[in-house]
Formats: C-alpha cells, structure tokens, sequence
C-alpha cells in the first residue's frame, strides 16, 4: 500500500483518524495474495478510481464507511453495491482527484472534507477490464450521503462498521461461473464481489475483524448476477 497524504484543501478540522487507520496506512499490499492475482494486466487501458471512505456515527464513537447501490439501468455492474467512484479523466491529477471527484458527483461529499489517508495498488475487474485504485480517506465531520445522480446511484448510506464486522453478517458468496469470496449483509445491503473483498481485507488488516465462519456458503442471490446470468 502506498502512503498519502491528505488533500491539501483538507482543513485538518473534526473527528481526529481512528488508531486502527495507522495499520491501513502500513499495509504492504504487494504481499496479499488477491492483489497479485488481480493485478492489472499489460495493455490495461480503462482506469477507475474509488473512495473508501470511514467517517465517525453518533456519539458513541462508532465508525461506518461509505457505500452505494449502483442505479439498476447501469450496463456495468447494475444494482451492486460499490464503494463511490469512476473513470480517471484526462483532467484529474491522478486517482485520488478522481475518487474524490466522483464522490462528489455521486452521493455529495465535498472533497475538502475528506482525509485522505492512503491509496491501493490497482486491482484488476475482469468484467469489466478495469483497473481500479482505491483512495482510503477518513471523513471527520460526516455529512449527510444521498444520491446526487440517480442514473448512477440508487442508494448511498453510512454502512455501521460494526454491522460489517458481526459474523452473523458475514459469509462466501458462490457465483454460477465458479466464483467464490466474502459477502455482507449489512446496513439493507447485500455486498459481494470487489467490494466486499477489498472491505474484508482492510477490516481484517486494520484489525477490525472479529473471527466468523468462512465455511459458510450462500449461493449468489439472482438479482445479483449479470443479466445474462438471470433465469
């Protein structure tokens, strides 16, 4: 994992970064076995970037992340659930303009408000051939996440962390094609695919995770697999 410093409009202001957040910033993730196995392959031309945001809920102290339901009348990838983002244009200045971009456009958060804490190495979707890099932020001063577009996003929430993290929510999703990783269930959202496995590494990495049963199985539920997939 490669370390960033925060936006510099970033006022420094709110909620100080959580301790679990340091452990994030000094993850190696060349040495996960997924992020060698989806590196992007020579050629790759589509990039994409996206925001996985932490933010303070309620005055317990509790944290929750960013995540959206993408709008069911998208070619890819339609009603899944997604951390906010989008293509790298020519005018970003990199990733992290990106990610904050698009998290702005999509469910309107003001990128000045968000701490960004460090980004990943590029994860490759095959689906789509996309080459993805997440920006890792924290948000001191959470407002309110909504859909902005709803030709891009269905749903935004604050997803608890405590509800990803509760081995009740947790389980490995087998696809038709052979696939199997993590699941969630949690905030009404059912995430699985590159969400839910790059959210498993870092709650697992950051020290969040809590042990649950990987050897529970559930089939991927159907409004969830591509269209050609659907009976």
């Amino acid at each position: 994992m490669t370390a960033g410093a925060s936006d510099p409009a970033y006022a420094g202001s709110g909620a100080p970064r959580p301790d679990w957040m340091a452990a994030l910033a000094a993850f190696e993730a060349g040495e996960h076995g997924w992020f060698r196995e989806f590196a992007p392959p020579p050629g790759t031309l589509r990039r994409s970037a996206v925001l996985v945001l932490f933010a303070p809920r309620g005055p317990g102290g509790e944290e929750a992340v960013v995540l959206t339901e993408r709008a069911h009348t998208l070619r890819s990838h339609p009603g899944q659930v997604s951390f906010p983002g989008g293509t790298i244009d020519p005018t970003d200045r990199g990733p992290v303009a990106a990610a904050l971009r698009e998290a702005e456009e999509e469910v309107g958060i003001t990128p000045a408000s968000v701490d960004v804490v460090t980004t990943i190495p590029e994860l490759y979707l095959r689906p789509s051939s996309n080459a993805v890099t997440p920006v890792v932020g924290w948000w001191p001063t959470p407002g309110t996440v909504r859909a902005v577009d709803p030709a891009e996003v269905a749903r935004a929430a604050l997803v608890p962390v405590s509800e990803l993290v509760d081995p009740a929510n947790r389980f490995m999703v087998t696809h038709p094609l052979g696939y199997k990783g993590p699941g969630f269930r949690a905030g009404g959202l059912y995430v699985w695919g590159f969400t839910a496995m790059l959210l498993s590494v870092l709650l697992a990495e950051s020290g969040l995770a809590v042990p649950w049963d990987e050897g529970r199985e559930e089939p991927l539920i159907e409004e969830q697999a591509s269209p050609w997939l659907r009976s």
